[in-house]
């Protein structure tokens, strides 16, 4: 027993040393650092700097998203709620982002509805704004900036590339689409689209939602005349379910998708309100299954898009302790992307060691965290949330730095 201490003990020193090293670097001077890591095994923290203070964590915020999806939707997402009344199916949206979406191509509902008669299209279950609390204006016609519905088609966004010749998904678009060299590729208020005549690159931006152009494109992947309902009957709703929720969650993550991340809450509101509102999904988690954390973070959207998010890292890693104590290891690491110097990624790239990083970067202007789990040599595995905010230097000396000192601690501890 006193010699098992003793490893610990000097296990925690080194990581101290280490860490202590690291967050003096040149690059992090005149800036916000927190530093918070636990090892599993004896639910000890090993580090900790300002674990207990409030940053902007940016895409961190996707992990909360993700917890919160596996304890409020089901193994497959749910597609649409649907009620017959006559000789008609009223069908209204769960949130459910995969519907011809560009990468997932869903099309369970799509299939389904085509079989069906008579359908009428409720869309009033929706209590949003098209963007979420916070977000930046500006960003209206940038790909990562896609607006919430309760149901979206084809990511909500259009594609477009003219290398060959004009190619535009949805082809609805394809005449609201001119070929000119614009400022902005998109007219702020209205769905007209620039492209520019030699552009080499598909480019994909955000359309303007209503509840009119969600009838015309749903009609058109559905190859039928659909009505708009103001009303959703008063008789048993039912629910048909589409794809693994898995698989949303892990391109989220990999990509940080913030369009899949703000659907994703919307849906699990679903799942116990008959009204889709990010801020339900929000209150309900915190009331619930992250009552118990140390600091209750201000939380407002599921992308991390908004710099209204407030979380510390001793949260972060409270949220990743559930997830790594709920969610089968196989599964989480499954999910959860790899992390290297260069920022998230799909296949590991230092080939002096294997994989030892699993975890979910976030940046803003300005900032940049990490939060996830870090398997040692020795086979350990730690929690850790690094969070750094206010730098003015370039986000790639920070991931740099963070590297060098994650892969000392998988070395020495």
């Amino acid at each position: 027993m006193g010699l098992a201490i003793f490893f610990l003990l000097s296990g925690c020193t080194s990581v101290r040393r280490i860490a202590n090293a690291h967050l003096k670097d040149e690059a992090l001077k005149n800036s916000f650092h927190g530093f918070k890591v636990l090892d599993t095994k004896t639910g000890k923290t090993v580090y900790d700097l300002n674990g207990d203070s409030y940053f902007t964590p940016a895409s961190n915020v996707k992990i909360v998203t993700f917890y919160s999806g596996t304890k409020l939707l089901p193994k497959n997402i749910p597609t649409l709620s649907y009620a017959i009344s006559n000789d008609t199916l009223f069908v209204e949206g769960t949130g459910d982002p995969t519907w011809v979406h560009p990468y997932f191509q869903d099309s369970t509902a799509i299939k389904w509805l085509k079989k069906q008669g008579n359908i009428a299209l409720c869309l009033q279950n929706f209590q949003e704004d098209r963007f979420g609390l916070g977000w930046a204006w500006e960003d209206f016609d940038a790909h990562f900036s896609p607006e919430k519905s309760p149901l979206p088609l084809f990511g909500n966004v259009v594609t477009m590339s003219n290398i060959d010749s004009l190619k535009v998904s949805p082809v609805y678009f394809t005449e609201h689409v001119s070929l000119k060299d614009m400022a902005r590729h998109r007219d702020e208020f209205f769905n007209h689209f620039y492209l520019e005549p030699t552009a080499q690159d598909t480019l994909t931006v955000p359309f303007l939602t209503s509840e009119a152009l969600t009838k015309k494109l749903l009609e058109s992947v559905l190859e039928k005349e659909i009505v708009l309902s103001d009303h959703f009957p008063n008789t048993e709703k039912r629910t048909l379910y589409g794809m693994e929720t898995d698989s949303i969650y892990k391109h989220m993550l990999l990509v940080s998708d913030n369009f899949l991340a703000e659907q994703l809450l919307l849906s699990a509101s679903s799942t116990f309100s008959d009204t889709l509102y990010t801020e339900k999904a929000i209150t309900y988690m915190l009331e619930h299954h992250l009552k118990d954390l140390e600091q209750q973070p201000r939380w407002v959207d599921g992308s991390g898009l908004s710099r209204y998010n407030l979380f510390t890292p001793n949260s972060l890693v409270q949220v990743l302790q559930k997830l790594y104590a709920e969610v089968p290891e196989e599964r989480l690491f499954n999910i959860f992307p790899l992390w290297g110097a260069s920022g998230t990624i799909e296949k590991w790239e230092d080939p002096t060691v294997e994989p030892f990083i699993f975890a979910k970067s976030g940046s803003l202007g300005n900032n940049y965290n990490l939060s996830g789990y870090l398997r040692t040599k020795s086979g350990k595995l730690l929690i850790f949330s690094s969070m750094n905010n206010h730098f003015t230097v370039p986000s790639s000396q920070i991931k740099t730095t963070m590297y060098s000192m994650l892969k000392k601690i998988y070395e020495s501890y």
